[in-house]
């Protein structure tokens, strides 16, 4: 699995999106991806209860402790690098979580425009 160069979307150097929890296709805290991270793992938002409860709807349950697979469960201002498509799609029902654009790798441009990312950036 060859990593794709760690550039955000603005163009410059990926920075982390959360070591704790730890996140990222790798689980190296960034947003990096590769050929084989198909869900393209490389929005990093911020956690709300109106996303969390948004994606439990949809069948990914991201607020569920699961001890045996080592995840504690994202709660509410928690940082995790989304799949861009999940992204999109909570963005359309005005359930989209805050962005941090500087840890948002630019490969989610395949999916979202940088337009829409910038609106629904962390501030």
């Amino acid at each position: 699995m060859e990593q794709e160069p760690s550039i955000n979307v603005l163009g410059t150097d990926l920075e982390p999106c959360s070591t704790d929890p730890v996140t990222g296709f790798f689980r190296d805290g960034h947003c990096n991806t590769c050929a084989a991270d198909e869900g393209s793992h490389t929005v990093c938002a911020v956690m709300t209860a109106e996303f969390l409860a948004f994606s439990k709807y949809l069948g990914n349950d991201l607020s569920t402790p699961r001890p045996e697979f080592g995840f504690a469960g994202l709660k509410p201002g928690d940082r995790w690098c989304l799949c861009a498509s999940r992204f999109l799609q909570a963005a359309e029902e005005n359930a989209g979580p805050r962005v941090h654009l500087e840890s948002t790798h630019i490969r989610a441009l395949d999916v979202v425009s940088l337009d829409l990312l910038t609106r629904h950036a962390a501030r």
